[in-house]
Protein backbone atom coordinates (compact mmCIF):
# COMPACT_ATOMS: atom_id res chain seq x y z
CA UNK A 1 0.00 0.00 0.00
CA UNK A 2 0.94 3.95 -0.60
CA UNK A 3 0.47 6.20 2.02
CA UNK A 4 -0.03 8.92 -0.39
CA UNK A 5 -3.69 10.22 0.02
CA UNK A 6 -6.21 9.96 -1.93
CA UNK A 7 -6.80 13.38 -4.18
CA UNK A 8 -10.39 13.46 -6.18
CA UNK A 9 -10.03 14.83 -9.72
CA UNK A 10 -9.81 18.37 -10.36
CA UNK A 11 -13.54 19.81 -11.15
CA UNK A 12 -14.65 23.61 -12.80
CA UNK A 13 -15.45 25.55 -10.17
CA UNK A 14 -19.25 26.93 -10.21
CA UNK A 15 -17.89 30.53 -11.87
CA UNK A 16 -16.52 28.51 -14.61
CA UNK A 17 -19.83 26.68 -15.07
CA UNK A 18 -22.24 29.39 -14.74
CA UNK A 19 -20.56 31.91 -16.66
CA UNK A 20 -20.27 28.89 -20.02
CA UNK A 21 -23.94 28.32 -18.98
CA UNK A 22 -24.79 32.29 -19.74
CA UNK A 23 -22.16 32.21 -22.37
CA UNK A 24 -23.83 29.77 -24.22
CA UNK A 25 -27.52 30.98 -23.77
CA UNK A 26 -26.88 34.31 -24.94
CA UNK A 27 -25.56 32.76 -27.96
CA UNK A 28 -28.74 30.80 -28.83
CA UNK A 29 -30.65 34.28 -28.21
CA UNK A 30 -28.25 36.33 -30.23
CA UNK A 31 -28.45 33.60 -33.09
CA UNK A 32 -32.81 33.06 -33.32
CA UNK A 33 -32.78 37.14 -32.84
CA UNK A 34 -30.64 37.76 -36.09
CA UNK A 35 -30.99 35.79 -39.28
CA UNK A 36 -28.84 36.08 -42.27
CA UNK A 37 -27.48 39.20 -43.99
CA UNK A 38 -26.69 37.24 -47.37
CA UNK A 39 -27.70 39.63 -49.94
CA UNK A 40 -26.18 37.41 -52.01
CA UNK A 41 -26.87 37.79 -55.85
CA UNK A 42 -29.27 35.14 -55.81
CA UNK A 43 -31.43 36.78 -53.80
CA UNK A 44 -31.33 40.02 -55.48
CA UNK A 45 -31.84 38.56 -59.07
CA UNK A 46 -34.77 36.74 -57.41
CA UNK A 47 -36.18 40.06 -55.87
CA UNK A 48 -35.86 42.07 -59.35
CA UNK A 49 -36.50 39.28 -61.97
CA UNK A 50 -39.62 40.11 -64.03
CA UNK A 51 -41.56 37.47 -62.56
CA UNK A 52 -41.13 39.07 -59.16
CA UNK A 53 -41.63 42.51 -60.66
CA UNK A 54 -45.14 40.70 -62.28
CA UNK A 55 -44.23 41.00 -65.54
CA UNK A 56 -44.00 38.21 -68.02
CA UNK A 57 -39.97 37.13 -69.02
CA UNK A 58 -40.58 37.52 -72.70
CA UNK A 59 -43.06 40.68 -72.39
CA UNK A 60 -41.08 43.95 -73.91
CA UNK A 61 -43.23 45.91 -70.84
CA UNK A 62 -45.78 45.84 -68.35
CA UNK A 63 -49.93 46.87 -68.13
CA UNK A 64 -49.66 50.58 -66.95
CA UNK A 65 -48.07 50.41 -63.04
CA UNK A 66 -49.90 54.19 -62.02
CA UNK A 67 -50.06 57.55 -63.46
CA UNK A 68 -47.74 60.07 -62.46
CA UNK A 69 -50.04 61.74 -60.61
CA UNK A 70 -50.25 58.81 -58.26
CA UNK A 71 -46.61 59.47 -57.42
CA UNK A 72 -46.25 62.43 -54.93
CA UNK A 73 -43.03 65.20 -55.51
CA UNK A 74 -40.54 64.15 -52.84
CA UNK A 75 -42.05 60.76 -52.21
CA UNK A 76 -43.51 57.83 -53.57
CA UNK A 77 -46.02 55.08 -53.78
CA UNK A 78 -45.32 51.40 -52.80
CA UNK A 79 -46.70 48.24 -55.33
CA UNK A 80 -47.07 45.57 -52.75
CA UNK A 81 -48.40 43.44 -55.78
CA UNK A 82 -45.79 44.10 -58.22
CA UNK A 83 -43.13 44.22 -55.62
CA UNK A 84 -42.22 47.49 -56.93
CA UNK A 85 -41.85 51.31 -55.05
CA UNK A 86 -41.90 54.17 -57.68
CA UNK A 87 -40.60 57.25 -56.22
CA UNK A 88 -40.49 60.94 -58.12
CA UNK A 89 -37.49 62.78 -56.16
CA UNK A 90 -37.94 65.83 -57.85
CA UNK A 91 -40.46 67.20 -60.53
CA UNK A 92 -40.86 65.19 -63.62
CA UNK A 93 -38.00 62.75 -62.20
CA UNK A 94 -39.50 58.95 -61.81
CA UNK A 95 -37.54 56.05 -60.36
CA UNK A 96 -38.81 52.72 -59.21
CA UNK A 97 -36.87 49.84 -57.10
CA UNK A 98 -37.53 46.47 -55.76
CA UNK A 99 -39.69 46.50 -52.91
CA UNK A 100 -37.83 43.48 -51.30
CA UNK A 101 -35.14 45.37 -48.44
CA UNK A 102 -32.10 43.80 -48.71
CA UNK A 103 -31.63 43.20 -45.01
CA UNK A 104 -33.73 40.67 -44.23
CA UNK A 105 -36.25 40.34 -46.95
CA UNK A 106 -38.51 41.90 -46.16
CA UNK A 107 -41.71 44.08 -48.15
CA UNK A 108 -41.11 47.70 -47.39
CA UNK A 109 -43.86 49.36 -46.03
CA UNK A 110 -44.25 53.58 -47.02
CA UNK A 111 -43.02 56.10 -48.81
CA UNK A 112 -42.47 59.19 -46.25
CA UNK A 113 -40.10 62.56 -45.78
CA UNK A 114 -38.25 61.17 -48.50
CA UNK A 115 -37.34 57.82 -47.47
CA UNK A 116 -38.37 54.17 -48.16
CA UNK A 117 -39.50 52.76 -44.77
CA UNK A 118 -39.10 48.95 -43.94
CA UNK A 119 -41.38 48.17 -41.03
CA UNK A 120 -39.28 44.89 -40.06
CA UNK A 121 -36.15 46.47 -38.87
CA UNK A 122 -36.45 50.00 -39.34
CA UNK A 123 -34.52 50.40 -42.37
CA UNK A 124 -34.80 53.47 -44.27
CA UNK A 125 -33.47 54.28 -48.01
CA UNK A 126 -33.30 57.03 -50.19
CA UNK A 127 -35.71 57.60 -52.73
CA UNK A 128 -33.08 58.97 -55.12
CA UNK A 129 -30.94 56.08 -55.84
CA UNK A 130 -32.28 53.40 -53.29
CA UNK A 131 -29.29 53.77 -51.11
CA UNK A 132 -28.96 53.32 -47.43
CA UNK A 133 -29.89 56.88 -45.66
CA UNK A 134 -30.24 53.90 -41.72
CA UNK A 135 -29.82 50.53 -41.13
CA UNK A 136 -29.77 47.62 -40.46
CA UNK A 137 -29.51 47.23 -44.29
CA UNK A 138 -26.47 48.05 -45.42
CA UNK A 139 -27.23 47.12 -49.54
CA UNK A 140 -29.10 49.39 -51.63
CA UNK A 141 -32.66 48.89 -52.84
CA UNK A 142 -32.06 47.28 -56.49
CA UNK A 143 -33.24 49.86 -59.43
CA UNK A 144 -36.22 48.43 -61.84
CA UNK A 145 -36.77 49.48 -64.59
CA UNK A 146 -39.87 51.81 -65.60
CA UNK A 147 -41.13 53.40 -68.99
CA UNK A 148 -42.87 57.19 -68.34
CA UNK A 149 -45.07 58.00 -71.42
CA UNK A 150 -47.42 60.92 -70.98
CA UNK A 151 -48.70 60.76 -68.24
CA UNK A 152 -48.29 56.41 -67.69
CA UNK A 153 -46.18 54.57 -65.73
CA UNK A 154 -45.27 50.85 -67.10
CA UNK A 155 -42.58 48.58 -65.68
CA UNK A 156 -40.23 48.13 -68.47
Amino acid sequence: MTSGSFQPAARPARRTVVAAAGAAGLAAALTACGGSDDTSDDAVAAATSPEAAGTDAGSSGGAALASTSDIPEGGGKVFADRKVVVTQPSPGEFKAFSATCTHQGCAVKNVADGVINCPCHNSNLSITDGSVSSGPAREPLPAVQITVDGESITLA
